[in-house]
């Protein structure tokens, strides 16, 4: 169904701020006057792609024998984000664009907008990210890509108390009091209940 998902035809924008998604381990907001532009699974509504002034926070961190390993992510995002999920509550926050709300983000015409959206909307669908996460419950599944430095996106991905956060180096998944943190030069894992293992990447041979 991930290949049926299409960009509907009207702007947006946010009436005030308001919190996108939040729990114990962070949270996703954005700012008021921001763009929206719906992304449609045929007559429904099945997320959005938003450009404004938005936040995201969370806390990677894992707490181990050997000191706190990891670090929080507090990320000002100014660039057009794509999030899937959570529409109806997005939907009270919402009301139709005008061209001063399109001028205020530095858009002269609808098409600019629409442009760096589908943009957005492309790379995402293109390299298959929602295939990839197809098993998220929609009721409480929720789906945020962030576009960073290397042209490629930073991905959130939400099912009820699950997160899994996945950037260019570093992927974090969390599920209650079950916490598993790579990097390139770590790997930790806490089950919870047994001590966390820390496994560090050996040497490289000599040639």
């Amino acid at each position: 169904m991930w290949t049926d998902y299409e960009l509907d035809s009207t702007i947006s924008r946010t009436t005030e701020p308001f919190v996108l998604w939040q729990a114990e381990k962070g949270l996703v907001a954005i700012g008021k006057e921001a763009l929206a532009v719906a992304i449609k699974l045929g007559d429904k509504h099945g997320g959005h792609v938003f450009h404004g002034k938005a936040k995201l926070l969370l806390d990677t961190i894992v707490e181990t024998e050997e000191g706190a390993i990891g670090r929080s992510v507090e990320r000002e995002v100014n660039e057009p984000f794509l999030m899937l999920g959570n529409t109806e509550e997005v939907q009270r926050h919402l009301s139709e664009a005008n061209n001063e709300d399109l001028k205020k983000m530095g858009y002269e015409n609808p098409q600019g907008f629409e442009v760096r959206a589908r943009d957005v909307f492309g790379r995402f669908f293109k390299k298959g990210h929602v295939h990839s996460w197809q098993c998220i419950d929609e009721r409480d599944g929720s789906i945020f890509a962030f576009p960073n430095e290397t042209n490629r996106f930073d991905i959130l991905v939400l099912d009820g108390s699950k997160l899994v956060y996945k950037t260019a180096d570093v992927v974090f998944i969390a599920d209650g009091t079950k916490v598993i943190l790579k990097s390139p030069k770590q790997l930790v894992v806490s089950t919870g209940r047994k001590p966390i293992s820390i496994v560090k990447p050996c040497c490289p041979a000599p040639p």
